[in-house]
């Protein structure tokens, strides 16, 4: 039951609740807007010997931590099977393309929430047979009906009723092979439908439905105020409101008709954005492809160990040519 509370106070305790945003909100909808985070807060510097970027992108933060404290030939040796592993996940023929090393990096960049669905996955699977069944992740969010006794037991059943078949429609959206049942990362794309380029359309069709309280199918300029602003009896609408309207006007209504179509919504909330990714494999492949052949080898990749992972030797400032024990 507290679940479906839970849910509920999530649903009606919306950015529109309030009068004023939170003083952390920022700019009107960045809840709503899905923005990539960099690779690495680190300067890109690879002139000055400084690799914390690239350990960083091809690693994950938290993984080029752990490598930072290794001895280097620690450090190589589990690059080593980095690199294999990178090409048994691609068409295994014992290269490094520039594809398997764009994979790698978008994997790592999104450790942290593979990493919160495991941590729920016993949560949803129920029967522990390695996969999540529609029925399992519906009982375990809104609890167990018998057919036809749905949310009987709350006040608003019909606000369930409707967030039930939401999240259905989101599972059969994710459940990319239509069996009915969720792996790991099919459930990752119901959780988290902004990572997956598959779930684009279901983001924008629920940010429509929850802006569009009209109907028409558009987002007008007052129904986008107010999904952050209510208006306040009696009190002046704030100099902040007005300046939403001029970014509807100007930035978000791009062929200028007065309203959004679903098109102009996808491209406020899922905005285009350079393949970070595609941008760090590009720099890596250039600078450790030594034979010029637009593919890496495992040899090439070890050469240049420093700048695909650290180790206690890769402190920056240091002269990497002397003997490690003389650093």
């Amino acid at each position: 039951m507290w679940r479906r509370t839970f849910l509920l106070l999530l649903l009606l305790l919306g950015p529109g609740a309030q009068g004023k945003p939170s003083p952390d909100a920022g700019p009107h909808g960045q809840g709503r807007v899905h923005q990539a985070a960099p690779l690495s807060e680190a300067p890109h510097d690879d002139a000055h010997g400084n690799f914390q970027y690239d350990h960083e992108a091809f690693l994950g933060r938290e993984v080029a931590k752990e490598f930072d404290q290794l001895s280097p030939e620690e450090s190589q040796a589990r690059l080593g099977r980095i690199v294999d592993r990178m090409d048994r996940a691609g068409d295994g023929d014992g290269w490094v393309s520039l594809a398997e090393l764009r994979a790698w990096i978008a994997h790592t960049q999104q450790r942290h929430i593979r990493d919160s669905v495991s941590a729920a996955w016993d949560t949803y699977d129920t029967d522990h047979d390695g996969l999540v069944g529609w029925e399992e992740l519906r009982n375990a969010t809104y609890g167990h009906y018998a057919p036809g006794e749905e949310f009987h037991d709350v006040e608003d059943a019909e606000t369930y009723k409707k967030m039930l078949a939401r999240d259905e429609r989101r599972f059969q959206a994710a459940d990319q092979n239509k069996d009915s049942v969720a792996t790991r990362e099919e459930l990752t794309a119901f959780l988290h439908p902004e990572e997956f380029p598959h779930m684009r359309d279901i983001v924008i069709v629920e940010t429509m439905e929850d802006l569009d309280k009209n109907k028409d199918g558009y987002v007008q300029v007052e129904e986008y105020i107010a999904d952050l602003y209510s208006e306040e009896p009696g009190k002046e609408e704030p100099a902040w409101v007005q300046t939403e309207r001029e970014q509807f006007r100007d930035f978000r209504d791009l062929n200028k008709d007065g309203h959004l179509d679903s098109k102009e919504v996808g491209h406020w909330v899922l905005p285009p954005a350079q393949d970070q990714p595609l941008v760090e494999a590009n720099h890596l492949l250039y600078e450790s492809d030594t034979d010029k052949d637009g593919r890496l080898s495992k040899a090439e990749i070890l050469g240049n160990w420093n700048m695909f992972v650290g180790s206690q030797a890769t402190n920056y400032g240091e002269d990497l040519t002397r003997p490690h024990d003389e650093l």
